[in-house]
């Protein structure tokens, strides 16, 4: 048996204005070839198949052109909600779709027995269990705490409600007694794991992140979501991230980005390996003075599928609006260029001190940063002693993860 695991998709996201839907369909086509080529029985969704709550219509009809072609393949899939994901809008189709092999755990349901998918090959006998835990908000952990458990803080306490579930979910599957391997999915922040800039925060602006001792020994892989870079949880081959199939964010443009494969053999995982995913497009940061970064965007030539999206950041020694005009001047210069788009940049003077305006620099509007940094940007602007700025960023926070 041949198992599959990736996650945060992010259909419908948008970088510096520029969708990334064209991206995703490559990646998408590659996905089914390598599917039908290795005769994968099982595709693992770890959350954000979505980037808003609220998809278009494209996205969506983009979703279920990739749900038809996945069904069409014979592989069987299993799709678990992420932070962005709406619960309602995941669960919405689950019924019919779980008629074509295709399992939806949008949010934590009612019944904690029904995150347990068992995996059936053709002769009906049980091959795998599956804990496809969707990502847990506040208010499913809240449910599973009692009320004479007491905690010093409410990151505390999610990491509590966290742990619980799965440990309730492990000893469901030992009692089971069943000696095929059991996979766990997880939407969440692990303590350690290397972030990216595009991540959206979770469960109290990620002070709740996870250890990796939370997961019980019953699980023989844990597929994780939410990080947006591969990588092992405590170096641990058995707890992973496949991090997102194209970068979403200037800050992945080093990463390699891949699906897991694992390959289950006399009920046993005998084999784990990542598989790269091909690389569609470059993202690049170009800096230097104003006459260097003109240079090098004159000699670059790309030589991936779509054109490239660049990041400028001028450094200069001295103030000067010429300046400032000649790099508007370079940025319109090149926005009909078919070989790249540059989508990002900065102008840095030496010299200048650094205000607090630095954080909204040009080629970064409001909507491309992240709420907290917005909220701190204003409580700068007010006369507020370290408690209350504290007290009010605490609040904050609250507010968000309920949102």
């Amino acid at each position: 048996m041949k198992v599959l695991h990736t996650a945060d998709w992010h259909i419908g996201k948008v970088l510096h204005k520029e969708p990334l839907l064209p991206e995703l369909r490559l990646f998408f086509d590659w996905l089914i070839g390598f599917i039908e080529d290795e005769e994968v029985d099982l595709l693992l969704i770890s959350g954000d198949v979505f980037d808003l709550a609220n998809p278009s219509i494209r996205d969506k009809e983009f979703y279920y052109e990739c749900i038809l072609q996945l069904y069409n393949s014979g592989c069987k899939v299993i799709i678990t909600g992420g932070n962005h994901d709406s619960v309602g809008e995941l669960n919405a189709p689950k019924e019919i779709l779980s008629t074509i092999n295709i399992s939806v755990v949008g949010g934590t349901p009612d019944d904690i027995k029904e995150e347990l998918i068992s995996i059936y090959n053709e002769e009906k006998q049980l091959e795998l269990i599956v804990a496809a835990t969707p990502f847990l908000r506040d208010r499913d952990l809240r449910n599973k705490l009692s009320d004479d458990e007491h905690y010093n803080n409410r990151a505390e306490a999610i990491r509590a409600g966290i742990k619980t579930h799965y440990q309730t979910l492990g000893d469901l599957c030992l009692a089971q007694k069943s000696a095929v391997p059991v996979i766990a999915m997880g939407h969440l922040y692990a303590q350690g794991a290397s972030a990216s800039e595009s991540e959206r925060d979770i469960h109290v602006g990620n002070q709740a992140a996870v250890e990796s001792s939370i997961f019980p020994s019953v699980f023989d892989y844990v597929a994780l979501g939410h990080i947006h870079r591969p990588q092992m949880v405590d170096l641990n081959p058995i707890i992973r991230y496949s991090g997102s199939p194209i970068p979403l964010s200037f800050s992945e443009k080093e990463d390699k980005k891949i699906i897991v494969l694992l390959e289950i053999k006399e009920n046993e995982i005998v084999d784990i390996s990542e598989i790269e995913i091909p690389k569609n497009r470059e993202l690049i940061k170009i800096s230097g003075n104003l006459s260097e970064v003109s240079s090098a965007l004159e000699k670059y030539d790309p030589k991936y599928t779509f054109p490239s999206f660049v990041e400028i950041e001028i450094i200069e020694e001295e103030f000067s609006a010429l300046i400032l005009s000649q790099v508007e001047e370079l940025t319109q210069l090149y926005e009909s260029n078919e070989k790249f788009r540059i989508l990002k940049s900065k102008t840095v003077f030496a010299n200048q001190l650094m205000d607090t305006s630095s954080l909204f620099t040009e080629g970064v509007s409001i909507e491309e940063l992240k709420p907290m940094d917005v909220f701190n940007k204003r409580l700068e602007s007010e006369a507020l002693d370290g408690k209350t700025i504290e007290l009010l960023q605490g609040a904050f926070l609250e507010l968000l993860d309920t949102v």
